[in-house]
Parts: C-alpha cells; structure tokens; sequence
C-alpha cells in the first residue's frame, strides 16, 4: 500500500492532512484538497484490479471479510448508498445501512452520540452522508485511532468518491489526464462534486479547466482554484475534451437564481447542436440524477458520447478501491 512522505504529511491543508496517519498511510477519505497526485494514481489503479468483479459468477473477494461498514445517511441519495453498498458486500463486509428518518437523531440525540454508540458495536468504517459541511471530518476527528470515514458528499463542500470515479471514467475513455481540456457546467455554486472534480483534475495534471454557468452560480473567487470563468457556453465549449454536467440543485437555492428552467436550458443545458463546439472525440459526463430537458437533452445523455452509465459501473470498483485502501486489503487484491 502506497504511502506519502513526511514532506509531504507536513505541507497538506489541516482538513486533508487528517486523512493520513502518522506514517503517511491513508486513513479516511474525507475531500481529496491537498491530496497527493500518488495517492489518487493508487485509488484509480487498485480500482482497476476491481473492474472484472461485476462479470464473475461470484462477484466477492474476501479483503474485507468479518468487517463492518455502516452506511450512515443523514440525506437521502439512493445511487450513492446502492453503490457503497455494493462494493462493501462485494469486498464481503457485513453491511448496516441506517436511515435517517428513524435514528435516534429524529428524536434529538447528536450526530456524535449516534456515531460512538455505533462504534460501541465494533464498526470498522462509516460511510457519511450529511447536508452539513464538514460532518465527516467532525465524526473521523472524533473516533478512535482503528476506525475509518468515508465521505460520500458533505454539504456544498465535498463529494471525493464521486469525483474519484469522474477521474477513473475519463482515464478509461481518454487513456489519462495531460494535455486534456475539461468544462465543469453548471449549478457550481451549490456543487460539492464540482469543487472535488476541480481539486482531482488540478492534482492529476490536465491542461486546462473551465467553469461554464450563469454568474449567479458561480461561487465569487473560484478563480483562485486555477480554473477559468465564463457565462458563455459556446465560448466555454470551444476544443473541449470532457464535458462534466452538473445537476441543477434547486433544493439548495435560496431564491429564485434562474430566471426560468426552459431559459436555463436554452443557454446553458446541453444539446447535440452546441456540443458541436467540443472536439469531436468529446465524452459527456454527468453524476446524476439527470434532469433531462433541463440540463441535458435526452439525445445526448443517451448517445454515443455519453459515458454516465460507466460512470455508475466504474463507482462501484472505485468504493471499493477506497474502501480497501483504507483497511489495507489493497496488496491482496492485486
């Protein structure tokens, strides 16, 4: 299992650096801010060695056998939790997957008092999913030195799992990441799959990266990430090698921050007509749910282009990649 240097440990920001024992082991997987470039290459290979698992017979290793993994869900996301639970039981972990209408925190106990009595049960990893920024990081600054967090989407803040398997699609279809030209378009400013897939792409060295939406869902300052800014889709298409659509996330705006979903659509969903400006051997990427018609036209997320559904296949072997990263079954699965 791969390990970062203690340079390396001692220059990361405070929010990747507790994701790394004091060895420079990976130990949760909370935002992939400051992670090492190494660190993502091993999950995308190890994802690699997992790929075939789906078309066996058996569909099982025993990396992760006699282990527990909760899926800890304070917001609902049924792609996500299916997939974490997928690759836990494909890794032969025993699986808890915790609603949230019926925890104990409906009934006014803390996140963290849910957690610990969780981890009284002999948990091993969590799997965190919370509408709050920085839930994760408070649960994994809170538990014991044995016990793993996996974020699987924090408020406007993160979503690493997600971005993780962007990053092992568009190596699958492009062969890598240099030289690539990459357009993030969209809802930006609610989007914590957006602020991830910019950290990855930066880490993983493509050449260029573009924000592409409506002033008003451009968070202030995003240029400071490296990416450059524009309102016009056309313009932001233009010799694009991967075109990322992002969901409109009406459920987090407060106020009305498009004039009208058909206007939305007409300047800034994607159609055959303006994905003409991107290079013609272009992919189309989309996390999903899919509003079609309103982010993207049917023709394309169901074309030839279109690389969503790999992008779900591919989720499953990259949770598993993390997953046994983190408990260090990644030498056996080679």
């Amino acid at each position: 299992m791969a390990r970062i240097s203690n340079e390396q440990l001692a220059h990361l920001p405070p929010d990747a650096a507790i994701q790394f024992d004091d060895r420079g082991y990976l130990r949760h997987f909370l935002t992939i801010n400051g992670v090492p470039r190494e660190a993502l290459i091993q999950i995308l290979d190890t994802a690699e060695s997992f790929m075939t698992f789906g078309e066996r017979e058996i569909k099982k290793v025993p990396l992760l056998r006699g282990k527990t993994v909760v899926n800890l869900f304070f917001e609902a996301s049924t792609r996500t939790r299916t997939t974490f639970e997928l690759a836990a039981k494909r890794l032969s972990a025993d699986v808890i997957n915790m609603n949230a209408a019926r925890m104990s925190t409906s009934k006014g106990e803390t996140i963290l008092d849910t957690v610990k009595t969780l981890e009284a049960m002999h948990t091993d990893l969590f799997v965190v999913r919370d509408s709050a920024s920085g839930a994760s990081h408070l649960i994994a600054s809170h538990l014991p030195e044995h016990v793993r967090v996996i974020n699987a989407g924090d408020g406007r803040h993160a979503h690493p799992t997600q971005a993780m398997l962007d990053m092992y699609t568009i190596r699958q279809k492009k062969g890598g990441f240099e030289g690539l030209k990459v357009a993030i378009i969209g809802d930006i400013l609610h989007s914590r799959v957006a602020r991830s897939q910019i950290h990855a792409l930066a880490t993983l060295g493509v050449d260029e990266i573009r924000v592409i939406g409506p002033r008003t869902l451009i968070p202030t300052e995003i240029e400071a990430m490296g990416v450059t800014v524009t309102s016009n889709m056309m313009e932001g298409l233009s010799d694009i090698d991967v075109v990322m659509m992002l969901r409109l996330q009406r459920e987090r705006m407060d106020g009305q921050l498009v004039p009208s979903e058909q206007e939305y659509f007409n300047r800034y969903g994607l159609t055959e007509e303006k994905l003409k400006a991107a290079d013609n051997e272009a992919i189309v990427m989309h996390p999903g749910p899919i509003n079609r018609g309103l982010e993207i036209s049917s023709s394309v997320a169901d074309g030839e282009r279109s690389v969503i559904l790999s992008q779900v296949t591919n989720g499953i072997a990259v949770r598993m990649s993390i997953m046994a990263t983190l408990m260090g079954g990644t030498e056996g699965s080679r």
